[in-house]
């Protein structure tokens, strides 16, 4: 390869902040950016370079299909050489849909699909024994050999085990020229106006011919008529009769079992689908769940009567249609609306809960005649579930699930497909068993398969297992072996979703690409780091070049070369501050550098805080795999909840914690994972959680709009003395209503010119030339300044501007706090890093005013966040704690672990070998256990010179 092919040359990047910059990355390398966040990494990586690889390929299009795809805009770089295909792997979550599994991400399970579809063994749901399947001509050869000399009778099944009375099926029969049938056994000549006994089932089968099975040609010629027209009638089937038999014998041109003779269609790749009508189940639609009422949560507490609210979902007694019903069923029943629900008749109760259809005459007293009832009752849970099935109102299904369980499919048993796919094996296994299995397990059957199988069998699946092996060796290389295939993609950890795409990449075997990953240890345990980092390094080895967007220690001193921005973040930012191998990047006088070597560091504390003595305790978790654990949290300190990916710490603090305190403090309608018990909640005021959902990502989103502080600014605004001659309400001043706005380009500040088969261009608006607003709006000034020139201020700036008006500097100095001080208050939210959309969210909340007994929980607050970056977050946290709240933080970084009060270590392992709390107590006690994965990486960053040895002895 000539050597100027032998780099990316990257000359005159100005995407977002970047400034001007010129970089050669090195090409089949391993390479991290780095540097503060909102320094310009991603500008550079995926809007720049990325952003330019996806331009060339749709422009290798057609300007015919470039007119549907929509172009892309060219990023803001004077030239890219040697750029290869470009594939990213960015911090998107994978698919929420119920329908979504491990399985169909990685594509394993379509594998599996082709698989059981050709070279599978099909089995009957009623006996068990293999089925079996002909062709015309061996369906005759069968029929001459074993009834050779035989008087037979050529039968075409049309009804199995039905009830009817069939009249209109004999006259179309007869219609067709055949002239007997054979009904229950019984053969009977076809007669007009012919029925049956329409309540009893009946199997009916049209006798197409009666002849004696013998070799000569023109008895084989009449058999051969006689088996296409049997196989026509009968959908495939076909029976053989012998005289004086009752008996008959089944032939079928599809699978067919050769004893009860039901036959299966010829499996195809979506007989074994959930997602396909041909393979899901129809009862639960291919979910593997159903939703049934529950009688204890309609009706809660037995000792109260209907009318004084005793069947939950009615409430009390008021005057409606439901209630004259009951009135009606009381009547008929004999019992009272004010009478006890435990005292009531149980035939009375089963048709208020399942409905009845009856009518009844009962004695007037008072009239000395007898009154007709009638009742119409369709039943409180069939209500429910119809609601729950039928309506179109999110608010009406959240109601009816409030009284249904969610319970595995009694038709499947939460398989997800129908009876007959379960029933296809191979190797003695349905796919079904296959998907529940762990992919370590399912990976050692796979390994050895192609041994066990023989013949065409083996012939046809060898390359397929060979795929499949391929993959899940993919999926244990990156530490998922704990996951199984049916394991629902919402109900995954962000850590994991992030390693199966990688997998997925790596599966692909691609070689010459450039991947370009955004921070892929996100939510990945110290312990995964290195087979993460050895995954990156297989794609490398297949001659790709990886660019990593990257915060992580292990992840920077492994790479091959490492390009850092700064020297801060946003306008401070965008310039290229040092570049090369890691141990040269150490030397350089860069931030980075002086974390990487130890000058600079985040202390450790030098005492724990101890907390006000009070504790929540949460008895009993059993939600996904947690088995039963009691999790101790104590108010008033730092909390982390640490451990490997998918042990379970989402689920015990998402999922079981904060909904059960969202619920206690704001009526929270999310439902928890199972506990048991829950104690210690009076101790607390209030719940914020701070999660990692993007903010809004629309150009007319910004930090002041998303804090809320912009309508704060315009109530300001419209308060000055020149507004309020005018008459000017605060709406005025907002660019997103019309009013105040500048109409050409709708509050913009740009408008787009369509170019056909090119990119839009944005232009700045001729009218306001960017300001958003009309020339009267823009008139009214605040200390000089007006509503455009206070967008475009930066927050520090905004901070010594606003520090007069309480409420707009307490939310500025918030965001200026967790060290956003570089971005303007009008920047959009879409050029905001990953890492700065996080804070801005922490800041909103954090501004929100505290009780000083407030429950924080964050999910990975140091997302895209530097070295530095997580200095100024600690302090911010730290504030809050020692102002008596409690802070709890999911985390796997260990500058934040080593700060906390408390740790609560869950593990042992991911998956089904996680769940439990292996360790709780001070970082200094837990670092201790023997069997904690924390302990043995805590204590380096705790201990850092007495583990030097242990650490050299383990690197060798």
């Amino acid at each position: 390869m000539a050597e100027t092919e032998e780099t990316i040359d990257v000359q005159g990047a100005r995407t977002h902040n970047l400034k001007d910059i010129d970089v050669q990355i090195p090409r089949e390398k391993l390479v991290v950016i780095t540097g503060l966040s909102g320094s310009g990494k991603s500008s550079l990586a995926f809007d720049t370079i990325y952003a330019e690889g996806q331009r060339r390929y749709i422009e290798t299009f057609s300007a015919y299909a470039r007119q549907f795809l929509g172009s892309l805009e060219r990023p803001d770089v004077d030239k890219i050489d040697g750029l290869s295909p470009v594939i990213a792997i960015e911090q998107k979550t994978t698919s929420r849909s119920p329908r979504s599994t491990v399985g169909t991400i990685t594509e394993v399970y379509d594998f599996l699909r082709l698989l059981f579809a050709r070279a599978s063994d099909a089995y009957s749901y009623h006996t068990g024994k293999k089925m079996v399947s002909y062709t015309d001509r061996q369906i005759r050869d069968l029929i001459v050999s074993d009834f050779e000399g035989k008087r037979i009778t050529v039968l075409a099944p049309v009804i199995r085990s039905r009830k009817g009375h069939y009249r209109e099926l004999f006259e179309q029969i007869a219609k067709q020229g055949f002239v007997k049938v054979r009904v229950d056994g019984e053969i009977r000549d076809l007669e007009k106006g012919m029925k049956v006994d329409r309540y009893k089932t009946h199997d009916i089968e049209i006798v197409v011919d009666r002849l004696q099975a013998a070799s000569d040609a023109e008895t084989a010629g009449r058999l051969d008529e006689s088996i296409r027209t049997a196989l026509y009638a009968g959908d495939g089937v076909m029976m053989v009769l012998e005289a004086e038999s009752d008996q008959p014998r089944y032939f079928s041109r599809d699978l067919m079992c050769p004893e009860t003779g039901i036959s299966y269609p010829v499996p195809e790749p979506n007989t074994f689908s959930f997602n396909s009508p041909k393979g899901m189940c129809p009862e639960c639609n291919g979910l593997g769940h159903v939703y049934e009422a529950n009688r204890k949560k309609i009706i809660p507490d037995a000792s109260q009567s209907i009318k004084g609210g005793g069947l939950a979902p009615l409430g009390t007694y008021k005057k409606s249609w439901a209630f004259k019903q009951l009135e009606t069923i009381a009547l008929r029943y004999g019992f009272d609306l004010g009478d006890p629900i435990e005292k009531i008749p149980d035939e009375a109760l089963e048709v208020i809960l399942h409905g009845g259809n009856e009518r009844f005459e009962v004695d007037s007293k008072t009239l000395g005649v007898r009154r007709q009832y009638k009742i119409e009752y369709e039943g409180i849970a069939h209500f429910i579930v119809n609601q729950y099935r039928d309506s179109d109102s999110t608010s009406i299904k959240r109601w009816a699930r409030d009284y249904m369980d969610k319970v595995s499919c009694p038709d499947c048993g939460g398989a997800r497909l129908r009876k007959e796919s379960l029933y296809f094996r191979v190797d003695g296994r349905n796919i079904a068993e296959l998907a529940q299995m762990d992919i370590g397990q399912l990976a050692a059957f796979f390994r050895d398969l192609g041994e066990r199988l023989e013949g065409d069998q083996l012939q046809i699946a060898g390359e397929i297992i060979k795929e499949i092996n391929t993959r899940l060796g993919f999926l244990l290389d990156v530490g998922l072996e704990y996951l199984s295939l049916n394991r629902g993609s919402k109900t995954l950890s962000g850590g994991e979703a992030q390693r199966i795409r990688l997998a997925t990449q790596i599966g692909s075997q691609l070689v010459g690409v450039l991947y370009i990953l955004d921070e892929p240890s996100i939510g990945l345990h110290q312990r995964d780091n290195n087979r993460l980092i050895n995954s990156l390094k297989a794609l490398r080895d297949l001659g790709n070049s990886v660019i990593v967007v990257e915060h992580d220690k292990d992840m920077i001193e492994k790479a091959d070369h490492v390009i850092d921005i700064g020297p801060m973040a946003g306008k401070h930012g965008g310039e290229i501050i040092s570049e090369g191998p890691p141990e040269t990047l150490r030397l350089h006088d860069t931030l980075t550098a002086a974390y990487l070597n130890g000058s600079r560091e985040i202390p450790v504390p030098a005492k724990r805080r101890k907390g006000n003595g009070k504790e929540i305790v949460l008895s009993g978790c059993t939600g996904h795999n947690l088995k039963g654990v009691t999790a101790v949290f104590p108010l008033g300190k730092m909390i982390g909840v640490t451990g490997v990916s998918g042990s379970g710490k989402s689920t015990l603090v998402n999922e079981t914690l904060y909904p059960i305190m969202n619920a206690h403090y704001f009526n929270g309608v999310k439902r928890p994972m199972p506990y048991e018990k829950i104690e210690g909640l009076e101790h607390a005021d209030k719940v914020i959680d701070i999660n990692q959902a993007p903010i809004g990502r629309t150009p007319r989103s910004n930090p002041a709009t998303y804090t809320g502080v912009f309508s704060e600014i315009r109530a300001l605004f419209a308060k000055t003395t020149e507004a309020s001659i005018r008459g000017y309400k605060p709406g005025r001043f907002s660019f997103n209503v019309k009013g105040g706005r500048c109409e050409t380009c709708q509050g913009g500040g740009l408008r787009v010119i369509e170019m056909n088969f090119l990119p839009d261009v944005y232009v700045e608006c001729e009218t306001c030339y960017g300001k958003r607003f009309n020339r009267e709006t823009l008139e009214i000034r605040y200390k000089g300044k007006s509503i455009a020139d206070v967008l475009e201020m930066t927050i520090d700036e905004a901070v010594t501007f606003f520090e007069h008006i309480p409420k707009i500097y307490r939310k500025l100095k918030t965001i200026q706090d967790v060290g956003l001080g570089y971005i303007s208050l009008g920047q959009q939210s879409t050029t905001l890093s990953g890492g700065e959309a996080q804070r801005v969210k922490l800041a909103t909340e954090l501004s929100k005013r505290d009780t000083g007994n407030t429950f924080y929980i964050l999910d990975e607050p140091t997302t895209g966040l530097h070295f530095e970056d997580i200095r100024v977050l600690m302090e911010v946290l730290n504030r809050l704690v020692d102002k008596g709240n409690t802070v709890l933080v999911i985390e796997h970084n260990l500058d934040v672990i080593k700060m906390v009060d408390h740790i609560i270590d869950v593990g042992y392992e991911g998956g089904r070998g996680g769940g439990e709390i292996v360790a709780t107590g001070t970082p200094e006690a837990v670092s201790k256990d023997p069997k904690s994965h924390t302990a043995r990486y805590l204590k380096r960053e705790l201990f850092p010179d007495r583990q030097l040895a242990s650490q050299t002895q383990e690197e060798q």
